[in-house]
């Protein structure tokens, strides 16, 4: 039997982790404008990641992509004084897990289960058809963000971006359930 070395995080914690920096991009947003939030939101991702590290002791596969980007599309964005940058990342980075999974289903690979597979065992169909679900649940995200940035004002692009995507995130999430069910492997089976 293998055993789990990884810290079990609080779900508290890892929301706080998780959803902190998107709270301070919003909060620096209103009070000073997108160029310190975006400042304020690179900050806040590395603290988040560092945050993790500490209680995890190992850095989660989507989280520190995204930081990745935020710090690449934040720096542009202060460097050259141009908000079109931060706006856009969202679009690359969901089109990006959108592809990853793409590439690893045409493998044979399921890449989702790599990053969730040890909260839950799934037979390999399931796997399959959860991957595409957020194949275009990804793709759907990149084209929302995209209709959204070039439609409407950044403060409304920022309260999207909070209010809109995470929620959205989270209702398709749920909308997952019975999917998982039908799918899962308990551990007897296991």
């Amino acid at each position: 039997m293998q055993s789990n070395n990884k810290s079990k995080i609080h779900p508290i914690a890892k929301l706080a982790i998780d959803v902190g920096p998107l709270v301070v991009f919003f909060i620096a947003n209103a009070k000073a404008g997108i160029f310190y939030a975006t400042g304020a939101f690179m900050v806040a991702i590395v603290v988040a990641l560092a945050l993790a590290w500490q209680l995890e002791k190992r850095l989660p596969v989507m989280p520190l992509v995204t930081a990745v980007f935020v710090l690449v599309f934040g720096g542009l964005t202060l460097i050259l004084a141009d908000e079109t940058f931060i706006k856009l990342k969202p679009t690359i980075v969901n089109s990006l897990f959108a592809i990853i999974l793409l590439v690893g289903v045409a493998m044979k690979k399921y890449f989702l289960r790599n990053v969730v597979g040890h909260a839950m065992k799934l037979e390999d169909h399931g796997w399959r058809l959860l991957t595409f679900r957020w194949i275009g649940f990804f793709f759907f995200l990149a084209i929302l963000n995209e209709f959204v940035w070039r439609n409407y004002s950044t403060d409304i692009w920022v309260n999207f971006k909070v209010f809109g995507i995470m929620p959205l995130t989270m209702v398709f999430t749920a909308l997952q359930i019975p999917l998982i069910k039908r799918y899962y492997i308990d551990e007897e089976q296991a």
